[in-house]
């Protein structure tokens, strides 16, 4: 079981980064699996209703959740560099600080969704006959959302020293038991939405158990000591000056996509459905992108970490140019197959097209996606955080907000809506350009 981390400082460098990002695209393929067979269970055996309920708390659980995601890609950088250094000393002040702000950051983000979360959906407009269910399932999975927040964050100690071999095989195993857990919830005990979230909860607390045993008996400089879990504050500091950017960024866009999922809202309970279940399958589109960022973040923080500056600007080039590929691919083929893939979550025509005209509207641009997300990976782990952060800021926040609240009651059609999307990929991948091209990215560990 040992000798599964990889160090990105040696060997073929194609390779590596291959080798490191396959295990994560087959466990993303896998998580997008079980997000996709929880919202066919919830579609199918609960109704429109209760998907549209499902749906619509998305952009919101993404929101609260996504400050400590974008903060524990600054321990796995802090991490990727230590390990590229053969630093053992401060790379287990680095892990044991980022477990330590996993459990702060999880407990003081259950107490705030359950509290919070379901005045936030009324300010959404949620429609009156779905917000009932809406609350039912946010309220449940902010009570365990501890698990999840844990098992990113150890899931993020393993990629940050190149194993990407065991949390797919730990994601496998929870996104089997998410799926059996959804039938027996809905199906034997009939808890509906409730149980939906309920599963899902279950399965992030066994992924999570899963890699904490892994990481307390690897024979490593990473090992975890339940012990030793406490906050260092020279990590802590660069963990959150690496890591709090991205946090915000993430959380900050998250509240652009709540607003956009306001205006979504807006045009009724087949338009959520139809646009919910569009999600799902552009998740699939998003698997290449998350597979190649972490790849690249890992490959360029262990080079720079180091000195290998030649070798991270190579890997960085090979990574973009992977991901944009095999993301443009699966948007045209979601392209060509929408009508039958959104037909797999809702019988309803209505539904139906709507989701069919969001896709046909925003796949054909998923390589912009990939290159803005990659060079972003790029940036940060250089020690460069704020450039992306105050992009994306620019335009997946303040004009994608701009633009709706200009032009969508003008049009009152949802085209609107979906072509902001593309807009502001492409306007952020002209930007990133320059920078990725312009700025001294490979000395940004000062």
């Amino acid at each position: 079981m040992e000798g599964t981390q990889e160090r990105m400082t040696e060997g073929a460098i194609g390779r590596k980064i291959l080798r490191f990002a396959m295990p994560l695209f087959w466990g993303n393929l896998f998580q997008q699996l079980y997000n996709i067979a929880d919202t066919l269970i919830v579609g199918n055996l609960l109704g429109n209703t209760a998907l549209a309920a499902v749906s619509s708390t998305g952009s919101l659980v993404f929101l609260l959740v996504s400050l400590f995601n974008g903060i524990s890609m600054g321990a796995g950088v802090v991490v990727s560099r230590f390990w590229g250094a053969k630093d053992t000393r401060n790379v287990q002040k680095a892990v044991h600080t980022a477990l330590a702000l996993g459990l702060s950051a999880g407990v003081a983000v259950s107490v705030f969704g359950v509290l919070a979360a379901p005045r936030i959906l009324v300010w959404m407009d949620t429609p009156q006959e779905v917000l009932k269910q809406s609350v039912i399932y946010i309220q449940v999975y902010f009570a365990g959302v501890l698990g999840m927040i844990m098992y990113n964050c150890c899931m993020g100690v393993m990629q940050a020293v190149g194993d990407s071999r065991h949390p797919l095989e730990y994601l496998i195993i929870s996104s089997v038991l998410n799926v059996v857990l959804d039938l027996v919830m809905i199906i034997v005990f009939h808890m509906g939405v409730g149980g939906a979230a309920l599963a899902t909860v279950i399965s992030n607390f066994i992924s999570f158990f899963l890699c904490l045993l892994r990481l307390t008996r690897v024979k490593e400089d990473y090992q975890v000591s339940l012990r030793k879990i406490r906050f260092d504050r020279s990590s802590l500091k660069m963990i959150i000056r690496y890591g709090l950017p991205s946090g915000l960024q993430n959380s900050i866009i998250s509240l652009a996509n709540v607003v956009v999922q306001s205006n979504i809202n807006t045009f009724g309970e087949m338009a959520i459905a139809g646009c919910g279940a569009y999600s799902k399958v552009e998740g699939f589109g998003f698997l290449p992108v998350t597979s190649f960022t972490m790849a690249i973040t890992t490959f360029v923080s262990q080079n720079l970490g180091a000195k290998e500056y030649e070798r991270a600007k190579k890997g960085s080039r090979f990574g973009i140019l992977c991901s944009m590929l095999m993301a443009e691919v699966i948007g045209a083929l979601i392209f060509l197959g929408a009508p039958l893939l959104i037909k797999a979550f809702t019988s309803e025509p209505e539904a139906i097209g709507f989701g069919v005209q969001k896709a046909r509207t925003c796949t054909l641009f998923f390589c912009l996606l990939a290159f803005s997300h990659c060079v972003s990976a790029v940036l940060r782990g250089a020690g460069q955080a704020v450039t992306p952060m105050v992009v994306m800021l620019i335009f997946w926040c303040v004009v994608r907000v701009g633009f709706l609240t200009i032009f969508t009651p003008i049009f009152q059609n949802i085209a609107v809506v979906n072509w902001v999307y593309p807009l502001t990929w492409s306007l952020s991948s002209i930007t990133l350009l320059f920078c990725y091209l312009k700025s001294d990215w490979l000395h940004g560990f000062l």
